[in-house]
């Protein structure tokens, strides 16, 4: 059986694990200092919270799917290493425009650094397959989500600290952020594969021959392409379902949920990071326990499990902390929803894996990208401008029944249908 020990001694695997390790404490640090901006601005507005999120999804829009047809003529890692490099300049940029009170260039420059994460995005998504050997591909899959879980939970954990630091605030946030995208480009650039390491000349031949290609075959085409193929495959098609119900779900509790907590705990960012080490680290000890002990269970059928599962958990959180909003316990039960959850993400990524043809990941990565985003972003409005009028107690409540009745519905169709066969 493959352990994480074994992909990690994999030394181009583990410089990618290592810099999104980083990258993702960062992020975080950016995350929740928007989130205390928007608080201090707009407190207890749920709209003003889904315009900024919108500025980070938008681009996946605008931009995932071109950048994935051009991921899958380029090279990857270096795609990848400028990418990192363009995010570290324009998150440097951001503390200067707060101090300027230009919040228009504020968001602005969240829109390009968030552009730019689309050619990053599927680059990495498409890198993991050619590093890693297929029967070590779950076990890696698995890894990489621990690699953004475990940022999550340091990042959320410090942000939430960092951003009531009178000295440091949401300013020292967004540098810290910033250092974190330097060193994240600089562990890339040592991957070291065949094929990665050309010269100056190799380099602008390859650019020239895509841009030949680019102007004898509509870049769109691949577009439509990447689009076509997530209907063409049975698994594809479930792929799809699985990302659009879990993306919908959390965009559409993104914002309420915040302001849920923040109502119910009295502070901005510091017990919205509590809560959110709790979360994080039931994503990582599930994604630990599924990729080490549950590789044999069918994965559609844990997904379904997870589903049925997770629904519980989100209303059980939202029940209790409503009643009883204790921190404590609010992070055991949010815990336990980050538990049940793992498995999707684990087990869709694999899938995924399995049935994309190398030579079209990115674009078709960027396609599915753009239909689970899409699903978070309409959601997400819906459910904030809902919030003026109906309880955001319901709102949650309601998303975890939505998991919880389509899980235990597939379940039983699958049981059905194994049972006539």
């Amino acid at each position: 059986m493959t352990r994480f020990r074994d992909v990690l001694r994999n030394k181009n695997f583990f410089f990618l694990w290592l810099g999104q390790l980083i990258s993702n404490f960062g992020d975080r640090l950016n995350q929740m200092a928007l989130v205390a901006l928007v608080y201090q601005r707009n407190p207890g507005s749920e709209i003003a919270l889904a315009k900024l999120i919108s500025f980070t999804i938008i681009p996946v829009f605008l931009v995932g799917p071109i950048a994935g047809a051009w991921v899958d003529r380029l090279n990857r890692r270096k795609i990848m290493l400028i990418s990192d490099i363009l995010r570290g300049l324009l998150v440097l940029s951001i503390p200067l425009f707060i101090k300027a009170n230009q919040i228009l260039l504020v968001y602005l420059a969240i829109f390009l650094t968030f552009s730019i994460s689309r050619f990053f995005i599927p680059s990495k998504m498409a890198l993991i397959p050619e590093l890693v050997p297929k029967e070590k591909l779950l076990v890696a899959n698995a890894l990489s989500d621990t690699t953004h879980m475990i940022g999550n939970v340091v990042g959320l954990v410090v942000a939430g600290v960092i951003v009531n630091i009178v000295f440091i605030g949401a300013i020292g946030g967004f540098y810290i952020d910033s250092a974190t995208f330097f060193i994240s480009a600089a562990l890339i650039a040592m991957i070291v594969q065949r094929g990665f390491v050309r010269d100056v000349k190799d380099d602008l031949a390859i650019t020239g021959k895509a841009l030949e290609n680019s102007l004898r075959r509509n870049i769109f085409s691949e577009i439509r392409e990447g689009f076509r193929y997530l209907i063409k495959y049975s698994d594809m098609r479930f792929v799809v379902y699985v990302f659009f119900l879990l993306m919908a779900g959390v965009g559409a509790i993104s914002c309420v949920i915040i302001v849920f907590i923040q109502s119910a705990f009295g502070t901005s960012t510091r017990d919205l990071g509590f809560l959110g080490l709790f979360l994080v680290g039931g994503l990582l000890l599930g994604s630990i326990l599924y990729g080490r002990f549950c590789q044999r269970i069918p994965k559609k059928k844990a997904i379904h499990l997870s589903f049925a599962a997770s629904g519980i958990a989100i209303i059980l959180f939202t029940l209790v902390v409503n009643r009883y909003p204790n921190l404590l316990l609010g992070g055991v039960l949010v815990g336990l929803l980050g538990f049940t959850i793992s498995p999707i993400m684990v087990t869709t990524n694999t899938l995924a894996h399995e049935t994309i043809p190398q030579d079209a990941r990115g674009r078709i990565f960027s396609s599915l990208e753009a239909v689970i985003h899409l699903a978070f972003l309409v959601f997400m409005f819906i459910a904030a401008y809902a919030a003026k009028y109906v309880e955001g107690f319901w709102i949650i409540v309601t998303v975890g029944l939505v998991y919880f009745v389509c899980g235990i519905a597939r379940l039983a169709t699958s049981s059905k249908n194994l049972s006539l066969s």
